[in-house]
């Protein structure tokens, strides 16, 4: 069959013509075709004889091959509402990758646009927000609810606390932002973050953009609730924490990367959920990963997590679509035609852009690294942190170190030693008292051998003391750890912190004050900042319902598998909350294995947490059936 592309006049073989929009209707009732449009007959050339269905109704007069507004025998619409490529057997990762014709950039402009105003007046955007605005508003009261709740509590602590409270970390991130090159303890990401607002000279407008970043994480969780089928109420739910926590609250409103880092991360894990993933949005979620990584080292295991997921996904992706196309290839004759999906190629384009768009910066970055300090990695200090953390549990008797790494030994029995972090600090630790500043290149790789000796020669200890931390993220209440100082900080105070004893904190004061450009010490306001203090005393997530919301997916999975013979065939499923289970548990996991425990590291997971649980307990209503029927068939 020979049939001419309107796109481009020229003879396609083997290809159906592209169906247009029916022409709309003049003001006068007369109807008026568009120059070039395939609906106008030119003089001499003879058109296909195909119907034209109606866009409102499409045709589904037959099994086969998926294509919008196409009838006749083995050819099937899209159903009423729903995309096409959202349909069964719908293909769809890149379809150039078969050989399917796609419209034209004209006529899908012209569908783009049909959609996106025709429910609306441009005219009278007021009218419309008179009419359908009263309506949305009703359908997400609980949640606008909420929302303002959590925006008036930070308003209430951003009067409160001005400009900005602060933690030991801070001056290290600003002495970067206005210095910028690598430091040796953590990555220059939410530097360059705070580099962006230097020209406003207002720590007061960085937390509270920080604090519009936590707004956005809450607004994320809930829509991707909603869109993966799930009800109000279980949105409402998920997004309560990351709103409405005050220990999340008061860490936006500390000059540190947690709130930065949270944002990025559930935008990636959103992002992944809330749509069908194409080869733009899976290096969209590349870059997302590599900037949390720039932020906070944590997100360097994560790439891996995402990675794996997204070959998953694109392997289901692929062998859905074999299956479909060997289906849908039979000849007329009832003989099939090979196959022309390539599997390798669909995988491919999923994950290949991931990686690409995640790796690069992050070695462009260690590039910069190994330019300012000669060193590989993105930052100097694994090495002294993971000494730190075995220094709970190593026992020089059982380990037999040699001479030169026997100087980290401490005498004392594991019970009896300090908390982890005081051998990165405290000027009596033996790492600390070795010649030079404790992050040098030589220093590192010696508590790095000390670490890697102590994990091999006491597995078992490793494991115990790894369990033991991340035991604490899931305590009943909120003991102080891992010192009072530290604990402090993460609390709103009723008096002007004092400044941090600290070298780098003395000499980061100094650029924060150009910074600034102003006085640094904390105003406290009252009532203001005493209602916050009450409100943080009786609002937070305690971390025994933090390890209920990681459980409930599981069960709920399980209770599922135990009655799938009771429940009806068809009937919805919810599904979709590995991604954002699995990247909670790494949010916890890691730093207990390879640091310590500290409250501010669990905060990044709890929306994930409870990202997953909605989506786990939730069955859709009958009006989001499509939406969760579609999320299943594409695995996301």
């Amino acid at each position: 069959m020979q049939v001419s592309d309107s796109g481009s006049g020229s003879p396609v073989q083997g290809r159906l013509p592209r169906q247009p929009l029916p022409a709309e209707p003049l003001p006068s009732g007369r109807e008026e075709s568009l120059p070039g449009d395939p609906h106008v007959s030119k003089p001499g050339v003879s058109e296909p004889n195909v119907s034209e269905p109606d866009v409102s109704e499409p045709d589904v007069s037959g099994p086969g091959v998926s294509g919008p507004g196409v009838s006749g025998p083995g050819v099937s619409g899209p159903l009423r509402g729903e995309p096409a490529e959202s349909l069964p057997g719908a293909v769809g990762v890149n379809e150039a990758f078969w050989g399917e014709e796609r419209p034209g950039w004209g006529e899908r402009l012209r569908r783009w646009g049909r959609g996106r105003l025709a429910p609306r007046d441009p005219v009278r955007p007021m009218a419309w927000a008179r009419e359908d605005l009263p309506g949305w508003a009703r359908r997400h009261r609980w949640f606008l609810g909420v929302f303002g709740l959590g925006a008036l509590l930070r308003l209430v602590t951003v009067l409160g606390y001005r400009p900005a409270l602060w933690f030991p970390d801070s001056y290290t991130y600003v002495v970067t932002a206005m210095r910028p090159r690598p430091d040796l303890v953590r990555p220059a990401g939410y530097s360059m973050f705070l580099r962006l607002f230097e020209a406003f000279h207002s720590f007061a407008l960085v937390v509270t953009v920080q604090h519009v970043l936590g707004l956005l994480a809450g607004v994320m969780v809930y829509v991707t609730v909603l869109r993966r089928g799930g009800r109000a109420w279980a949105a409402v739910l998920a997004c309560a924490p990351v709103l409405l926590d005050a220990y999340q609250i008061e860490l936006e409103h500390l000059l540190v990367s947690d709130s930065l880092f949270t944002f990025l991360l559930v935008a990636a894990v959103c992002l992944a959920m809330r749509r069908r993933l194409t080869a733009r949005a899976s290096a969209a979620l590349g870059l997302l990963l590599a900037a949390a990584t720039l932020t906070r080292t944590v997100g360097l295991p994560l790439i891996a997590v995402f990675a794996l997921f997204l070959l998953a996904y694109g392997m289901r992706r692929a062998g859905a679509a074999a299956g479909t196309t060997a289906g849908t290839t039979a000849g007329t004759e009832g003989a099939a035609r090979p196959s022309t999906v390539r599997p390798g190629r669909v995988v491919a384009a999923i994950v290949l852009p991931f990686l690409v768009t995640a790796l690069v910066p992050v070695a462009a970055y260690a590039g910069w690294f190994y330019a300012s300090h000669q060193r590989l990695g993105i930052i100097g200090s694994n090495g002294v942190f993971l000494y730190a953390r075995t220094m709970s549990f190593a026992d020089c008797a059982v380990m037999d170190p040699p001479a030169d790494l026997a100087v980290l030994c401490d005498p004392r029995p594991p019970a009896s030693r300090p908390v982890s972090q005081e051998y990165i600090w405290d000027a009596a630790s033996p790492l600390v008292r070795l010649p030079g500043i404790t992050f040098t290149k030589e220093t590192d790789t010696l508590a790095g051998r000390f670490a890697s000796l102590a994990i091999r020669s006491q597995p078992l200890d490793y494991l115990r003391t790894t369990l033991t931390e991340l035991g604490r993220s899931f305590t009943p209440g909120r003991p102080v750890y891992p010192d009072a100082d530290t604990y402090g900080y993460y609390r709103f105070p009723a008096t002007v912190p004092p400044s941090p004893g600290r070298y780098p904190a003395l000499v980061g004061k100094e650029f924060a004050r150009r910074y600034e450009q102003g006085p640094l010490t904390v105003r406290i306001s009252e009532p203001l900042a005493g209602w916050m203090r009450g409100y943080q005393r009786v609002a937070w997530l305690p971390g025994a319902a933090l390890l209920a919301v990681l459980l409930v997916p599981p069960a709920a999975w399980t209770a599922r598998r135990a009655t799938a013979a009771r429940r009806a065939p068809g009937a919805p499923e919810p599904e979709g909350w590995g991604l954002a289970w699995a990247t909670a548990w790494a949010l916890l996991l890691v730093p207990a294995a390879t640091a310590q425990f500290d409250y501010r590291y669990t905060l990044p997971a709890v929306p994930l947490a409870c990202l997953a649980a909605a989506l786990a307990v939730t069955r859709p209503a009958a009006s989001a059936a499509p939406m969760a029927s579609r999320g299943r068939r594409e695995g996301a």
